[in-house]
Parts: C-alpha cells; structure tokens; sequence
C-alpha cells in the first residue's frame, strides 16, 4: 500500500533541515548510545530532532521499545514487551541527563499495560533519580493514561513530584475509535483533572501542579473540533496545549487527512490564548516537547488563579 499523495508532498513548511554536525546533536546521540537510552525522538521520528538535540535538550522514553497500544498514528513499535523494565534504568536516564547539564528534562514512555502498576513506579523512580544527579533540573513527566490502575498510579508518580505532568489528548472525541482505540477521551481529561487534585493533597501549600496536554491535527478533525478539544482542557484546568501537524510514519499506518497551514496553527493559538491557558505552542512541527522548558517558564509566570 502506497502512502497517499498527501503525504508524498510535503508543503514548503513542512521541511526541516538534517541536524548538523556543528551543534550539540553527535555529543547526545553519543550519550545516549552510551547509556542504552531510548528518546522518542527517534522511536516516534520526531521532525525536530536536529534542533532540539542540536540546542541539547531530549525527551527520554523508558520502559523500552515495544508499546502495548497500537494507535493507529503512531511510529513506536506495537506488542508485547519481552522484559520487565530494567532496575537501572533510572540511574542511567539521570547520569545522561547529568552529563547532558539539562535545565529541563522531559521523561516519557511506552504504554506498558503488561505491568501491575502501568509501569507509575518506574516514572517515580526516574524523577528521584533525576534530582539527586542534578537537583536544579526540572523534570517533566509525559504519562500514558494507566489504565485500571489510575489513582495508584497518580499518586505514586505526583509523591515524586515532577515539575509539569503531560498526558496527551491526541484527537477529538469522536474519532478516538478510528485513530486511538484503546484510549478513552473522557478519561484523559479526568486523568489530567484529577492530577490537579492528587497534588494538591500530596503537597498542600504548594503552587498547583502544572498540567498539559497536545493534539496532532491531520487525522480527520475539522478545525470546529481542535477549538472544541481546547475547550475541554481548559475546562479541565489544562495549563499548556501543543498542537502538531500529523505526519504519516509508514504506508500502513493512518492516512494523512491534511496539511493545516501555518496561518490556520496561529489562529488555533491565538483562540487557545483568549481561552486562558498560560501558553499554546501551535505550529507545523510543534511536538508535545518541542521547547519544553520554554513552556514550563510561561506556567511559572501565569496567575495561579483558575489552574
């Protein structure tokens, strides 16, 4: 099966440059191969690799490579994992984001289904581990939806306390059947809710816990929908939403549906804005991490009055 004339044709907007040898990007890679880290970076073929390696930030994926979800837009291999995830794990992600001297480090991972507690122990764990290499690096955790074991799983990940909890909505409601099957809307948005809540009683006297989440457009959604999916999040106390154009990873996966203009990313921030989120990242190649630590600040300066 061919890929659709759509995504043969890439846009002048939609091309990005190989990363260069003149940046920070062969010093991770090196990092990273080092430790046997996996990044999302490459798993998901993220088009800002080049620049957010090259700039020395990363998005750290753990618990291996294998996902026991088969979303239909995603490049991240689908299965069942082999192993258990590995005790190590955490202290090898915080040596490298030690050696990296990131300010920010985002940690991310498959959906692991196959484990008791949804693999929230192993997210705990790399947060501690992260603070005790580098006690002044933020850390931001990007969480699958942990599904029938939610509570725990909050719990036990916010006890640990990351800077900024991110758990992405994808798409509008009424195509999760199509294009994230095993996912729930309602239940990302209650996922993200209900953080807000577990923290505050986690850390009383503490800021609000900064949430966030990001949708990919291109999949079938109008622009009616993207306005009524920011609705939602911010009815859910969503801090930061990011919005991405979505691009084909293979022949078999979900067709692209369009390409949505730069123009049309602006007004979707602009409209996120007069929503009140503290910040809407919204453009072609805007990734659910793409200048992470740039969205953690704007969090930090926003009024805590509605978060």
């Amino acid at each position: 099966m061919p890929f659709s004339e759509l995504s043969r044709d890439r846009p002048a907007w939609m091309r990005v440059r190989a990363p260069s040898a003149n940046t920070r990007f062969p010093e991770l890679r090196e990092i990273m191969r080092e430790g046997g880290l996996h990044t999302v970076c490459e798993e998901a073929r993220c088009p800002n690799l080049g620049e957010c390696w090259g700039r020395g930030t990363a998005t750290f994926q753990i618990m291996g490579e294998t996902c026991t979800r088969a979303c239909r837009y995603c490049a991240v291999d689908s299965g069942r994992p082999a192993a258990a995830p590995e005790p190590l794990e955490p202290l090898r992600v915080a040596r490298a984001v030690q050696r990296m001297r990131l300010s920010h480090a985002v940690v991310t991972s498959v959906d692991r289904d196959d484990l008791d507690d949804r693999g929230a122990g192993h997210f705990a764990a790399t947060i501690r581990a992260i603070r005790r290499a580098r006690p002044e690096c933020s850390v931001e955790v990007l969480v699958p939806d942990f599904l029938g074991f939610r509570e725990q799983a909050l719990l036990t990940v916010l006890d640990a306390a990351p800077d900024v909890f991110n758990h992405n909505i994808e798409t509008a409601e009424r195509l999760y059947r199509r294009v994230r099957p095993k996912g729930d809307y309602r239940m990302a948005l209650d996922l993200l809710a209900r953080a807000k809540d577990v923290w505050a009683q986690l850390h009383p006297g503490r800021p609000p816990l900064a949430t966030k989440s990001g949708m990919i457009v291109g999949m079938g959604e109008t622009d009616g929908d993207v306005l009524e999916i920011m609705r939602d999040l911010r009815d859910h106390r969503v801090d930061v939403v990011t919005i991405g154009q979505y691009l084909q990873p293979t022949a078999r996966h979900l067709p692209l549906d369009r390409w949505v203009t730069p123009e049309q990313f602006a007004a979707y921030a602009a409209a996120g804005r007069q929503m009140g989120f503290a910040s809407v990242f919204a453009g072609p190649l805007v990734r659910s991490s793409y200048h992470a630590d740039e969205q953690l600040r704007a969090v930090a300066g926003a009024p805590a009055a509605g978060r």
